[in-house]
Protein backbone atom coordinates (compact mmCIF):
# COMPACT_ATOMS: atom_id res chain seq x y z
CA UNK A 1 0.00 0.00 0.00
CA UNK A 2 2.82 2.37 1.36
CA UNK A 3 4.72 2.05 -2.20
CA UNK A 4 1.25 2.10 -4.26
CA UNK A 5 0.62 5.11 -2.14
CA UNK A 6 3.97 6.65 -3.32
CA UNK A 7 4.09 5.92 -6.86
CA UNK A 8 0.77 7.75 -7.05
CA UNK A 9 1.94 11.06 -5.17
CA UNK A 10 5.54 11.53 -6.39
CA UNK A 11 4.51 12.62 -9.73
CA UNK A 12 2.28 15.47 -8.45
CA UNK A 13 4.19 17.46 -5.89
CA UNK A 14 7.84 18.12 -6.59
CA UNK A 15 9.46 15.65 -4.14
CA UNK A 16 10.94 18.64 -1.76
CA UNK A 17 7.18 19.15 -0.71
CA UNK A 18 6.10 15.96 -0.09
CA UNK A 19 6.34 15.07 3.30
CA UNK A 20 5.36 11.22 3.83
CA UNK A 21 5.91 9.12 6.86
CA UNK A 22 8.32 6.00 6.40
CA UNK A 23 7.49 2.65 6.72
CA UNK A 24 9.52 3.22 9.84
CA UNK A 25 8.01 5.87 11.18
CA UNK A 26 4.67 4.35 10.68
CA UNK A 27 5.89 1.50 12.93
CA UNK A 28 6.52 4.37 16.00
CA UNK A 29 3.97 3.77 18.76
CA UNK A 30 3.37 7.54 18.20
CA UNK A 31 1.15 6.13 15.03
CA UNK A 32 -2.01 3.92 14.62
CA UNK A 33 -2.02 2.76 10.88
CA UNK A 34 -5.76 1.37 9.82
CA UNK A 35 -6.07 -0.93 6.65
CA UNK A 36 -9.13 -1.59 4.70
CA UNK A 37 -9.60 -4.99 2.70
CA UNK A 38 -11.94 -6.12 0.93
CA UNK A 39 -13.54 -9.78 0.78
CA UNK A 40 -10.75 -11.53 -0.15
CA UNK A 41 -8.52 -9.89 2.51
CA UNK A 42 -6.35 -7.74 0.02
CA UNK A 43 -5.39 -4.37 1.28
CA UNK A 44 -7.30 -1.70 -0.97
CA UNK A 45 -6.81 1.58 1.13
CA UNK A 46 -4.97 3.01 4.28
CA UNK A 47 -4.60 6.07 6.42
CA UNK A 48 -2.50 6.78 9.63
CA UNK A 49 -3.14 8.51 12.50
CA UNK A 50 0.03 10.34 14.41
CA UNK A 51 -0.35 11.73 17.61
CA UNK A 52 1.58 14.68 18.72
CA UNK A 53 0.73 15.36 21.86
CA UNK A 54 -1.35 18.34 23.59
CA UNK A 55 -4.23 16.86 22.19
CA UNK A 56 -3.39 17.37 18.54
CA UNK A 57 -3.19 14.48 15.98
CA UNK A 58 -2.31 14.30 12.22
CA UNK A 59 -3.96 12.13 9.35
CA UNK A 60 -1.19 10.84 7.50
CA UNK A 61 -1.15 8.61 4.57
CA UNK A 62 -4.52 8.04 3.15
CA UNK A 63 -5.17 6.30 -0.01
CA UNK A 64 -7.23 3.69 -1.76
CA UNK A 65 -6.49 1.89 -4.49
CA UNK A 66 -8.14 2.82 -8.08
CA UNK A 67 -10.57 -0.21 -8.00
CA UNK A 68 -12.37 0.70 -5.01
CA UNK A 69 -12.65 4.45 -5.07
CA UNK A 70 -16.19 5.86 -5.28
CA UNK A 71 -17.35 3.28 -2.82
CA UNK A 72 -16.81 5.29 0.33
CA UNK A 73 -13.47 3.40 1.42
CA UNK A 74 -11.47 6.78 2.05
CA UNK A 75 -14.60 8.20 4.02
CA UNK A 76 -14.92 5.01 6.10
CA UNK A 77 -11.16 5.10 6.95
CA UNK A 78 -11.15 8.89 7.78
CA UNK A 79 -14.09 7.38 10.01
CA UNK A 80 -11.84 5.39 11.98
CA UNK A 81 -9.26 7.59 12.56
CA UNK A 82 -11.26 10.40 13.73
CA UNK A 83 -12.97 7.54 16.08
CA UNK A 84 -9.25 6.73 17.26
CA UNK A 85 -8.88 10.53 18.08
CA UNK A 86 -11.42 10.77 20.27
CA UNK A 87 -11.10 7.40 22.10
CA UNK A 88 -7.40 8.78 22.71
CA UNK A 89 -8.62 12.26 23.64
CA UNK A 90 -7.62 14.51 21.29
CA UNK A 91 -9.34 17.76 20.20
CA UNK A 92 -8.27 18.40 16.75
CA UNK A 93 -6.85 16.89 14.06
CA UNK A 94 -4.76 18.34 11.14
CA UNK A 95 -3.73 17.46 7.73
CA UNK A 96 -1.25 18.67 5.02
CA UNK A 97 -1.66 17.09 1.62
CA UNK A 98 -1.47 18.70 -1.87
CA UNK A 99 -2.51 21.71 -3.98
CA UNK A 100 -2.40 20.68 -7.23
CA UNK A 101 -4.66 18.78 -10.11
CA UNK A 102 -5.08 15.45 -8.61
CA UNK A 103 -5.63 16.03 -4.58
CA UNK A 104 -9.76 16.66 -5.60
CA UNK A 105 -10.64 13.75 -4.20
CA UNK A 106 -8.64 13.96 -1.14
CA UNK A 107 -10.04 17.60 -0.99
CA UNK A 108 -14.11 16.00 -1.25
CA UNK A 109 -13.37 13.55 1.63
CA UNK A 110 -11.87 15.99 4.02
CA UNK A 111 -14.54 18.52 3.22
CA UNK A 112 -17.43 16.23 3.05
CA UNK A 113 -16.04 14.73 6.92
CA UNK A 114 -16.03 18.33 8.30
CA UNK A 115 -12.86 19.79 7.93
CA UNK A 116 -11.92 23.13 7.16
CA UNK A 117 -8.98 24.38 5.02
CA UNK A 118 -6.67 26.37 7.67
CA UNK A 119 -2.97 27.64 7.45
CA UNK A 120 0.19 25.63 7.42
CA UNK A 121 -0.11 23.78 10.75
CA UNK A 122 2.72 21.92 12.75
CA UNK A 123 6.21 22.42 10.89
CA UNK A 124 4.83 22.45 7.06
CA UNK A 125 6.11 25.04 4.99
CA UNK A 126 3.62 27.71 3.09
CA UNK A 127 5.12 26.53 -0.04
CA UNK A 128 1.61 26.77 -2.11
CA UNK A 129 2.19 22.84 -2.68
CA UNK A 130 0.10 22.49 0.02
CA UNK A 131 -3.51 22.45 1.38
CA UNK A 132 -3.83 22.48 5.28
CA UNK A 133 -7.30 21.49 6.98
CA UNK A 134 -8.24 20.96 10.37
CA UNK A 135 -11.42 19.22 12.28
CA UNK A 136 -12.00 19.98 16.32
CA UNK A 137 -13.46 18.13 18.42
CA UNK A 138 -16.06 19.52 21.05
Amino acid sequence: MVSALNAHMIPLTPREFQFQLTVEQMAEPSVTVFVARNGDGNAVGMASLKEHGEGLGEVKRMFTKPEVRGQRVGSALLQQVEQRARDRGLSRLVLETGEAPGFEAAWRIYERSGFTQCGAVLDYPDSGYSRFYEKKFA
